[in-house]
């Protein structure tokens, strides 16, 4: 086992993507009068963020987020307990004020490519069979984070060994899908 640590689902081992899986809850962290989120359906793009927005459970380098239709999520219990960390964000990050932790991100710029998707934290789910990450991104961005720079190899090399390609953006599809979504906007977008 490895001494790098990166996140709780990935230390303990990823676990695989259950087929025909179609969503669960996500819970707060709060012991008593947990907030709720209902995810009707399976993630997609789930990753390793290093990014500093995103919410990382107590320990971890990363955190661990995947995306699905917005239509997909409601809050089903104590939504009077989240609030949006920060306003000016693209990603609207619904959080419990109590415990802290992020239940969604949304986007409600409707110009964004991302705009329809939300974020979530499907290690906040009891149920298991969500889509196992893929990638990592903004792996550079635990330096901002405290990550010493010399860790960053060690890092790189222990994502490798998880099967999960490390990048300092995202993944090339999710990329070549801002480029898109930017050319189109522009009016420089073409066919092959």
């Amino acid at each position: 086992m490895s001494t790098v640590h990166l996140h709780p689902s990935l230390d303990n081992g990823i676990r695989p993507e259950q087929p025909g899986f179609s969503g669960g809850t996500l819970q707060c962290l709060c012991a008593t009068d947990k907030v709720e989120v209902k995810v009707a359906a399976q993630t997609l793009h789930n990753h390793a963020c290093g990014c500093t927005k995103c919410w990382k459970p107590a320990g971890a380098t990363f955190a661990v987020i995947a995306v699905v239709p917005r239509d997909k999520v409601s809050v089903v219990a104590h939504g009077e307990k989240l609030h949006i960390v920060d306003e000016s964000a693209v990603i609207q990050r619904h959080a419990c004020r109590a415990c802290g932790a992020h239940l969604f991100g949304r986007i409600e710029n409707k110009d964004h490519a991302f705009y329809g998707l939300d974020f979530v934290h499907t290690e906040l789910s009891p149920q298991q069979g969500w889509a196992a990450p893929g990638f990592a991104a903004f792996v550079s961005s635990v330096i901002e984070s405290g990550t010493p720079p010399s860790q960053m190899e060690a890092i790189r090399k222990r994502l490798r060994e998880l099967s999960l390609e490390p990048y300092d953006c995202l993944s090339p599809p999710l990329m070549d899908a801002l480029a898109t979504h930017a050319a189109k906007q522009k009016g420089t977008y073409r066919e092959a």
